[in-house]
């Protein structure tokens, strides 16, 4: 089903779209592609929205911390907001300090109006996501043009294929910034969902949150989640790294590195509701984010604030900085090449 939610300030129209299988009932905007709300049942199988976001598309333009957002050209941080590939140096848009962060700052993809068909095949239905960025756009070489389908699955999977191809050399990170809240939208903390990641490597960062380049051990730090524990059990510790990101703001190295197909790489869990999301992706990395940013000035549809440790992402993606860090896993896309990634969200009680 298809409807209007608002009109941007030049009278575009953003519509939402609402789809439901196998349990699962998600609201999709137009506009920077995100996910509105995704409702799922409890033990006791009374349903909750379990992704933070707005009620009014204006909160979104002028407020989001991506909230439910596809994120592009890419994911994450770029140092100083330049990279130099085959022998040139590109100068990106900065919103993040010096650095430049999930594509630069007035026309990230979180921020474009994608073109949206929906799709049934066979037992599943979804999305349909289009968006043609170009040449020089935030600095970045190559007119990409990017595919992405949002899939519910008969089993209440939801599903994440990214494709992308372009007419010039460039680098290319996507992925999906949901903040989760397993409990409901506008429940309070996460800090007592229970989180565990085939990781036994994470990438520590400067105090600009880049990557230093060198991989570390979790063992012995706040950051193993090798064995499933609670999110807030080690978050107040005083590791260095944690007062950097003011919590938990890092990537992990799965241990699976990329692989044709996705494969398990970490479980959440409320244990009060008895809600559980799985995770299976083909990408090297994910990037787990506590909250640490939310600071009671934003009202979620439920009409109660968004503090800090109120929901938690997890993004599947290539490692932060890639472009300036040749040991890790190359983001270059080149004429001919289609970029491919996929995630999957299973979601169990």
């Amino acid at each position: 089903m298809k409807e209007l939610f608002g009109k941007l300030a030049d009278g575009t129209e953003i519509h939402s779209w609402s789809l439901a299988n196998g349990g699962t009932r998600m609201k999709v905007l137009s506009y920077g592609g995100i996910v509105r709300s995704l409702e799922i049942p409890d033990r006791r199988g009374h349903y909750a929205n379990v992704c933070l976001g707005f009620d009014n598309i204006e909160d979104y333009v002028s407020a989001s911390p991506y909230f439910g957002a596809l994120i592009g050209r890419y994911g994450n941080r770029i140092g100083k907001g330049e990279f130099t590939l085959d022998g040139k140096t590109y100068r990106l848009s900065v919103n993040d300090g010096e650095n430049s962060l999930h594509g630069g700052g007035t026309m990230g993809f979180d921020k474009v109006v994608w073109d949206i068909e929906p799709f049934t095949k066979g037992p599943d239905v979804g999305l349909y996501l289009h968006h043609t960025s170009v040449d020089g756009e935030m600095g970045y070489p190559g007119t990409l043009k990017t595919k992405v389908t949002y899939t519910l699955t008969q089993h209440g999977d939801w599903r994440v294929d990214y494709e992308a191809t372009t007419d010039k050399a460039t680098v290319v990170n996507l992925t999906s910034h949901v903040y989760w809240n397993l409990a409901g939208e506008g429940s309070g903390t996460i800090e007592n969902h229970e989180l565990k990641i085939a990781a036994s490597r994470y990438t520590p960062v400067d105090p600009g949150l880049i990557p230093t380049g060198e991989p570390a051990p979790v063992a012995d730090t706040p950051f193993d989640f090798r064995r499933s524990k609670a999110i807030g059990e080690n978050l107040r510790e005083t590791h260095q790294q944690l007062l950097y990101a003011k919590g938990i703001d890092h990537n992990w190295v799965l241990d699976k590195g990329i692989s044709p197909k996705p494969e398990w790489i970490a479980t959440l869990k409320d244990p009060s509701s008895g809600r559980t999301l799985r995770m299976a992706t083909t990408e090297p990395g994910l990037q787990f984010y506590s909250g640490n940013f939310l600071d009671g000035t934003l009202v979620g549809p439920s009409g109660r604030i968004y503090r800090q440790g109120d929901a938690l992402c997890l993004e599947t993606q290539h490692f932060p900085d890639s472009p300036n860090q040749p040991s890790f896993p190359s983001t270059v896309l080149r004429p001919g090449q289609t970029y491919r990634s996929t995630t999957v969200h299973s979601f169990s009680r």
